[in-house]
Parts: C-alpha cells; structure tokens; sequence
C-alpha cells in the first residue's frame, strides 16, 4: 500500500505543483484551518513533529503565526520531504526526512497529524492505531491529529470514516492520556463539521485554558 500511495501524491504533485493539492487539499485555506485547530492543543508548542508533512505547510504557518520552539517535518514521499526542505532552508530549526513505517518517530513536545488518516486502505483501522502509539511514544508532552468523521451524509469511496468516539476510546483506553476530542468546527464559514480532531495531553490541562 504504502508504494501506491506514494505514487499516488507523486502524480498530484507533479499535476499541481507545490500546493495544497499536491497533498490532496481543495485548497490552502482548509488546509490553514486545520492547522489551526491542531496547533489549539497548547499556547507553546515547543519542539513541534509533523507526521505527514508534505511540503512542510505546517512549517510555514507555525512561524507565520510565532512559534519559537523547533520543527521537524517526517513524511514517505521523498518528493515532498526534498521540496520541504529546500522550503525550510533559512530555519537552521526545522528539517524534514522519510520515514519508514515502523521505524521510532523522532522526539518531540507535541506530534501533529493532518490528513494522514484519509485515505482507504486495507487496515485503516490498524493503520491509525499504530501510528498513534508511534506519535505517543515520541511525544513529551501530546499529539494531535484528524480524521473524518462517520457523522455525515455522504461518503466518497476512496476516504476513510471512522466513529469519533472509538477513536477516543482508544486513546483513553490505550495511550493512557487525556483526551479530548474537537467535532464543533466546520472549515468554512457555511460549511458542516465533516471531520474531527483529537487531542491527548500526557498531563490534564487546566480548566481555564
């Protein structure tokens, strides 16, 4: 699978060029909201991990947006690994490079996932349950990450849905953190909340934000 896959985002890249639909994204704004909504599991990400990193896109909006800490982008595609990197060149901070599918995950504060979980595949549901553990493992302090959602009304036969709550389940249940689970935002103004985000801090946050 992981062969095909990378074929697959080859092709969109080389059809569309280094943007939001290189990486199967209508387009940069939902790819910016979604960021946003990951990044909302603490105020200082620190040591940031981007699993799925594509282009390095999260780079760009993490230092648009402040963040001091360091960036360290992970991805299968070597296209997207060499075309991050060259984005990040003036960031003696942040990096990118492949990664094998069971190989340990670089340490990190937080480990961020967008998109990864999207796709069909023969054992998504594995797929998902082992990537989580891998984040975990790596993660100092928590991870983040989305899927879609089986809360909707039409489904596209390429995408993975998945029940917001099993997930959640599974991270209460096997990661031992604390979860919390995002199904409230909708990526456009009028748009309907077709997907979900997770967030599982190693300590509890505090009530007041």
């Amino acid at each position: 699978m992981s062969e095909a896959l990378i074929a697959h985002y080859q092709a969109l890249l080389a059809a569309h060029g280094p943007g939001a639909k290189a990486v199967q994204w209508a387009d940069a704004e939902t790819q910016t909201a979604r960021f946003a909504v990951l990044c909302g599991i603490a105020p200082k990400l620190g040591r940031v991990l981007d699993v799925g990193c594509g282009l390095g896109h999260l780079h760009a909006f993490l230092k648009a947006n402040g963040h001091g800490g360091s960036y360290h982008g992970v991805d299968i595609v070597p296209e997207f690994v060499a075309h991050a990197n060259a984005a990040m060149a003036d960031d003696p901070d942040a990096q990118a490079s492949l990664v094998a599918p069971d190989a340990p995950l670089p340490a990190c504060d937080y480990a961020l996932l967008s998109g990864v979980f999207n796709n069909r595949m023969e054992d998504n549901w594995g797929f998902m349950t082992h990537t989580l553990r891998r984040m975990w493992d790596a993660a100092e302090e928590g991870i983040a990450f989305n899927a879609m959602t089986s809360h909707v009304d039409y489904h596209d036969d390429g995408l993975y849905y998945v029940d917001p709550m099993e997930v959640f389940a599974f991270c209460k249940r096997e990661l031992g953190g604390h979860p919390t689970l995002r199904h409230d935002y909708a990526l456009r103004p009028d748009g309907f909340p077709f997907e979900f985000a997770i967030y599982v801090r190693k300590r509890p946050a505090s009530p007041l934000g």
